[in-house]
């Protein structure tokens, strides 16, 4: 008889490519982020272990930049929150099943066009010979060309373009496996829309939340190509720092360094920020909490005779 596979070697595939695609180039990053650059035409070397490099990465040019990058990140992220989990309750709730594929395909459209050839596409846009500062012109909101190209405002819309899909597709699939039975049971109890949305929608659906958080941010502090299009000097974000360092000053152990940094921080302000929505959460949690207690008995019920124990008997 044949052996079936185990759940272990299923597995297999997955932690192979994780090991090669993933674990591999990151320990290299590490390592060379000891090293040091050899000379003019070198571009690492490691037979000198030191923690120069991570003192040149916490110059006062890569913390402005980081400052920079985490305020496009976090403002990125929660205004990618603001505009998808509307779309995506809408999506969930108010749209007929046989329509949910075709706007779920709208939302995917942007992922079949290259990156790059999108975020050009905002830098034609939001230029001052664009529609859009051509439009504003034309009905007054604005008295000369539009003037946000090459800022961290433009870099801030790009993001938020280029990474909104990724906040809706987890929140829709976290809303639709709520399911309609629930929310009318909170309604038959007394509850309204907004009640319902904050009481049980929200709550069953924090694995989306995370989930879409997390698939936005991470990303997006890493992201070099959004700022190095719409960003210019003032929109600079620590990607390009990095980028700069591989690509045109051939430094791989600070380019390195300030890849380390950038992770460790990403993972702080994660948890840091785990840590604050479970403080918060933590007295709504206890208010919510249902406790069981002993099923009073009916008016003018006759309370059952206590059963005696077979030493109570004897006794």
């Amino acid at each position: 008889m044949r052996r079936r596979p185990t759940g272990a070697a299923l597995a297999i595939p997955a932690w192979v490519w994780l090991l090669l695609f993933f674990v591999a180039p990151v320990l290299m990053v590490v390592w060379f982020s000891f090293g040091y650059k050899p000379g003019i035409f070198g571009t690492h070397a490691n037979d000198i272990l030191s923690f120069d490099r991570y003192v040149e990465a916490m110059s006062p040019t890569f913390f402005s930049t980081f400052q920079n990058t985490l305020w496009v990140g976090v403002i990125g992220t929660i205004l990618c929150f603001l505009i998808g989990a509307p779309v995506a309750y809408w999506m969930a709730f108010k749209v007929k099943p046989e329509r949910r594929g075709i706007l779920i395909a709208l939302v995917l459209v942007p992922f079949w066009t290259n990156f790059l050839v999108r975020t050009i596409g905002w830098q034609v846009i939001l230029s001052p010979e664009g529609a859009v500062s051509e439009f504003l012109q034309a009905i007054g909101l604005i008295g000369g060309p539009l003037d946000i190209l090459y800022s961290r405002t433009a870099v801030l819309i790009g993001v938020v373009y280029n990474y909104l899909p990724l906040m809706i597709l987890p929140l829709f699939v976290a809303f639709d496996r709520v399911g309609p039975a629930l929310r009318e049971a909170s309604k038959d109890l007394g509850a309204g829309t907004v009640a319902t949305f904050f009481r049980v929608t929200l709550p069953l659906s924090q694995p989306g939340i995370i989930a879409g958080v997390l698939l936005v941010f991470i990303p997006l502090m890493g992201d070099y190509i959004t700022a190095t299009v719409l960003g210019g000097a003032k929109g600079n974000m620590v990607g390009q720092l990095v980028a700069s360092q591989f690509q045109t000053a051939q430094n791989w152990a600070l380019g390195s360094a300030m890849a380390v940094v950038l992770m460790l921080v990403i993972t702080l302000t994660i948890a840091v920020a785990g840590l604050i929505v479970w403080l918060v959460s933590l007295p709504f949690r206890r208010r919510n909490r249902l406790v069981l207690g002993p099923a009073a008995a009916p008016a003018g019920a006759v309370p059952a005779p206590a059963v005696k124990t077979p030493a109570e008997v004897n006794s």
